[in-house]
């Protein structure tokens, strides 16, 4: 099934990514999201990009050393409250792809959280650029819809080694692949990041995308 996800919510140039009203505008668009998750110090999963709060908020604290309502806190005093995942899934209803990427290497007592949180979810994935993060899950539970992020300064023949994996179920590229040939020789599902630029979306014949400012 083709996906068309947009990249923390950010369907338009004005909204502030990864928060509830973006999301909410994308699933009114019937778009799906990717998103970022971080695990807080009391173990919350939260829908944020950053490890700091330095770049957004101008504080300079990491998110696993706050807990979740102290950084609520921080963010609604920012006008930018902090939503936990378990927000996203509420509000997808079953209903919108969620591609949910793990940002730090998160630790057993993480991932067991980040697992109760989505047990009921239907339509998602999990991705990491930490490839530890999709061995454990996969570990955990081989069904699980695991895919592994690819940095842009990837080889092919080591692209291609990583897609061989048997925890790897698919691979997100950045889309300077978009133009590489070889990509017929992967036979999973690939996923194209982040694409800024509305004449791309019409320019390659490619349905999963993720997805900014249409």
């Amino acid at each position: 099934m083709a996906h068309l996800l947009i990249h923390r919510g950010l369907a338009k140039k004005n909204f502030k990514e990864n928060t509830i009203s973006a999301f909410r505008y994308c699933f009114k668009k019937k778009y799906g999201i990717e998103t970022d998750l971080h695990c807080t110090k009391d173990n919350k999963v939260v829908c944020f990009h950053d490890f700091n709060l330095k770049s957004k908020f101008k504080i300079n604290k990491s998110l696993k050393n706050l807990n979740y309502l102290d950084l609520l806190k921080i963010s609604k005093r920012k006008k930018q409250p902090i939503p936990l995942l378990n927000d996203l899934v509420k509000l997808s209803k079953n209903k919108r792809f969620l591609m949910l990427e793990i940002k730090p290497l998160f630790t057993k007592e993480n991932l067991k959280a980040l697992l109760k949180e989505i047990k009921k979810l239907k339509n998602y994935s999990l991705t990491s650029f930490k490839e530890k993060n999709i061995i454990n899950l996969y570990k955990t539970k081989k069904k699980l819809n695991l895919g592994l992020l690819i940095p842009s300064t990837f080889t092919f023949s080591k692209i291609l080694k990583k897609s061989k994996k048997k925890y790897v179920k698919f691979l997100v590229l950045e889309k300077r692949f978009l133009k590489e040939k070889k990509l017929n020789k992967i036979k999973k599902k690939i996923y194209f990041y982040t694409i800024k630029d509305k004449k791309l979306l019409n320019q390659f014949n490619v349905k999963n995308l993720i997805f900014e400012n249409l």
